[in-house]
Formats: structure tokens, C-alpha cells, sequence
């Protein structure tokens, strides 16, 4: 029994997950513009923060955006040009193009943007929250290989697996 009451507590949400129509969101047409500010990324280590800019703009193909991170200033600027393509407008389903292969999946669920993926054993979950005059930028990262479990005695208790969070990236950046 208890086991049927988690499964309905964890896997009943998950039947409703869906993105919304873009065009009811306005997305991305209502948040394209340069979005400026500073990220903070917090660590084990301490915290380090950095200027950082987010470029949503158009490009001449329907559907398909550039998508620009910069990080730095002046003599220390890193830009990395990516392409967001609308892959269903309908379901929220996009994709984040790096332009080196490396093509991530996204979802867009109201005004907010779900990434989720793995890399040299380092599972990153990104959340881009876009408001009216700014966008909350947040990436967690947990490495893989630090998983811990736990539950799974018997029958009724699944196991569970759970990740320590190694660091969290947040940023509030202004709409210019």
C-alpha cells in the first residue's frame, strides 16, 4: 500500500507535465532582448560572481533563434553562440543547438525553461524563469558518480537515489 501511495505522490504530477502553447505564453517572441547582470556561482569553494549577458533574438527562419551566453567583460569575454529551434510550440518542446554537435532538448512550461542533461559525469538541471523586466538564470549540478542510496529494504519502500549538490549557478539579469 505504501508503495501505491508514493507512486501516486511522485508519478501522478509526471501525467500532467506538459509545456504550453507558445503562442498563449507569448514565449519567446514577448522575452526576445539582452538580458544583463551578474551570476553567482556558489560552490564548495566559496562564491565566485562574474558578469553575465543572455541574447534572445530573432534570425530570418521562423521557429529557430539565436540564443547567446556571455560571460566577462571587455578583455575577458567569453560569447557562446547558440541556436534555440522550436521543435512543437503546442507541447512547449525546444531545443538549445551549441553549434558544435552538442544539441540540447527544453521545455517550456508557462514562462519558465527546463534543461536537463549530463556531462563528464555531471548531471545539470537549468531553470530560465523570463518576467517582464528580467530573467532568473539558474543551473544545479550534482555529480553522478557522489550518488547515494538509500530505501529499497523491501518491497514496499523503493529504492531511492539521491545526488549531492556540488554547485548552484544563479542569476538575475535585467532586461535592457
Amino acid at each position: 500500500m505504501k508503495l501505491f501511495i508514493l507512486s501516486i505522490v511522485f508519478l501522478l504530477p509526471l501525467t500532467f507535465i506538459q509545456g504550453q502553447d507558445a503562442e498563449s505564453t507569448g514565449f519567446p517572441q514577448k522575452y526576445l532582448g539582452a538580458y544583463i547582470g551578474e551570476l553567482t556561482i556558489y560552490s564548495n569553494k566559496g562564491q565566485q560572481k562574474i558578469p553575465m549577458e543572455l541574447h534572445l533574438t530573432t534570425t530570418d527562419s521562423i521557429g529557430i533563434y539565436n540564443y547567446t551566453l556571455v560571460y566577462g567583460e571587455k578583455y575577458n569575454r567569453q560569447e557562446r553562440p547558440y541556436t534555440l529551434k522550436t521543435v512543437n510550440n503546442k507541447t512547449g518542446d525546444y531545443t538549445l543547438d551549441e553549434n558544435n554537435g552538442i544539441v540540447l532538448d527544453c521545455k517550456l512550461v508557462e514562462n519558465k525553461m527546463f534543461f536537463l542533461f549530463e556531462v563528464m559525469d555531471n548531471l545539470l538541471t537549468t531553470f530560465i524563469t523570463f518576467e517582464k523586466e528580467y530573467l532568473l538564470f539558474e543551473i544545479v549540478v550534482t555529480q553522478t558518480l557522489q550518488r547515494k542510496e538509500s530505501g529499497g529494504q523491501n518491497d514496499s519502500i523503493p529504492k531511492v537515489y539521491s545526488y549531492p549538490i556540488s554547485v548552484v549557478q544563479k542569476a538575475i539579469l535585467n532586461k535592457q
